[in-house]
């Protein structure tokens, strides 16, 4: 059976080995401190049994053609592109923020194009390991993270340029039963609740790189393997019990002590064999389109979120038919919307790649994403701004049922005569979890930086974007050129930027 409920998963991971740290501590995953993010997995693996969610949280493997948990699937169609934006969507509704498992997911959608496309052309063995691991990933219904970021040291310098060699995740020796890695990987969301970590590359690798070329994926709690944990919670409720206030997030600072990974569980190794290295960079460029595709349906969802809590404070305060809170509204849901079909419009102008994998269109997933990254902290003003200072003031909960003091604070509390005083306080207690605890904090932060600063989407878009065929319009238009050619918008897909990393790798090597 290829859905799992909340219950199996979390019972197979309080098994896991004690890897994490916080505060000083060693800790299982049975820590309460972990209890937010778990709260969310939740919803993953109850909608995926829900069969009002059924359409969107499941699919059929391509494997087995048995029933699975979306995310854990393999996009094999434009229409699978747009149910797993849907999903993200709808599910990030239901917990008030990110969904914690597109980032496995994801990782595993480009590994699915990278192994095959080296198998065609190195003749290695990656995509049929890489299928058997999808095999055990879908039986199971694997919670993945995808450890990505490296801490990068100096960054106007190359990896294997750094003082200390250890700032980008590197083979230190690689043998025919596998490879040892030293480094560390940071900003891991949902590491400490994971079954499996997926490493894949962060940047395009030159030859002298090559020891930086890798990807592999092992057990989170694998021997060497050390996780440094911060968790972001939100403030327990006694009296007021609501779904915002349930929810919660973990970021990892995993670091890799010389952990040695067994060679099926390989599926980049540079430093064994130079012909792989152009492959980083094509790894982690895919790794980006598809997790960049994931935020067209969280982003919108967060969008909306925000839209809602700005209209409800509206009308509990009394102005929500005045022209500046409908002009500020009504900007939110117009972001979210235009990010959305930026989503479903680059699901819609996918390229089906040799593997079978479907990749959506780059131009319009970082269009969709940087719009979204340019915004989160103007929807979080807009709140602000509607809902005033008290949502940053409000005195504890407790205090407004405790003798002396709950008459008074519930009296003076009220805004909107139609309005109960406790449907006020819940409506100002959600808004302070929603923008000012500290779960509101790193979610405005990885609404900028989440997959990517809006600065990567930009360098990204103009890189793929032909802008000497885009000018041709205006030489046309000024006179400069008699004709102008028929224009239709043309971009470098993921393929034609892997053959470009291989002409920059054989210069490279060449100098």
């Amino acid at each position: 059976m290829g859905i799992k409920t909340f219950d199996e998963y979390y019972d197979r991971i309080k098994k896991m080995k004690k890897n994490i740290y916080m505060g000083g501590e060693k800790v299982g995953r049975d820590d309460k401190r972990l209890l937010g993010q778990l709260r969310i997995m939740k919803e993953t693996f109850d909608c995926a049994n829900d069969p009002h969610y059924e359409d969107v949280c499941t699919a059929i493997s391509h494997l087995t053609g048995d029933k699975i948990n979306r995310f854990t699937h393999i996009h094999r169609s434009v229409e699978d592109l747009l149910k797993k934006q849907m999903m993200t969507r709808l599910l990030c509704h239901r917990v008030g923020g990110c969904i914690m498992r597109c980032m496995g997911v994801d990782a595993m959608n480009a590994l699915s194009v990278v192994t095959y496309e080296m198998d065609q052309a190195l003749g290695t063995d990656y995509y049929q390991r890489f299928e058997k691991y999808l095999r055990y990933w879908q039986e199971n219904d694997i919670v993945g993270c995808c450890a990505q970021t490296d801490p990068k040291g100096d960054r106007l310098k190359r990896p294997h340029q750094q003082v200390d060699p250890d700032l980008y995740l590197r083979i230190v020796e690689s043998r025919p039963d596998g490879i040892i890695v030293r480094g560390a990987k940071i900003d891991i969301t949902s590491s400490a609740v994971a079954d499996e970590i997926i490493v894949i590359p962060t940047r395009f690798m030159t030859e002298e790189d090559r020891d930086y070329a890798v990807a592999f994926a092992i057990p989170a709690d694998w021997e060497g393997v050390k996780i440094v944990n911060r968790p972001v919670y939100q403030h327990q409720r006694k009296f007021l019990k609501a779904p915002i206030a349930e929810f919660g997030d973990n970021e990892g600072f995993i670091i890799f002590d010389d952990v040695f990974v067994p060679r099926e569980r390989v599926f980049l190794d540079g430093k064994g064999d130079q012909r792989q290295v152009p492959y980083a960079g094509f790894l982690a460029l895919l790794f980006a389109n598809y997790h960049r595709h994931s935020y067209t349906g969280c982003k919108p969802a967060m969008s909306e979120i925000f839209a809602s809590a700005a209209a409800l404070v509206a009308e509990y305060n009394g102005i929500e038919r005045e022209d500046h809170v409908r002009d500020k509204i009504s900007h939110i849901i117009g972001v979210a919307e235009l990010v959305f079909a930026a989503g479903q419009a680059s699901a819609y102008r996918a390229e089906k790649s040799p593997s079978g994998t479907y990749i959506p269109d780059e131009i319009l997933t970082n269009a969709g994403r940087r719009l979204a990254g340019e915004e989160i902290y103007n929807e979080y003003k807009v709140v602000a701004d509607l809902a005033g200072g008290l949502c940053a003031t409000l005195p504890f909960e407790e205090d407004f049922y405790a003798e002396e003091t709950g008459e008074f604070l519930n009296k003076y509390i009220k805004r909107n005569p139609n309005i109960s005083s406790e449907d006020i306080h819940k409506c100002f207690r959600g808004i302070e979890n929603l923008i000012v605890s500290d779960y509101a904090a790193l979610l405005m932060v990885g609404g900028l930086h989440g997959g990517g600063s809006p600065q990567m989407e930009t360098i990204t878009m103009m890189s793929r974007y032909d802008i000497e065929k885009l000018k041709s319009i205006a030489k046309y238009l000024f006179g400069i050129e008699k004709e102008l050619p028929r224009y239709e918008r043309t971009t470098v897909t993921p393929r034609k930027m892997l053959e470009k990393y291989r002409q920059i790798y054989q210069k490279s090597t060449q100098e």
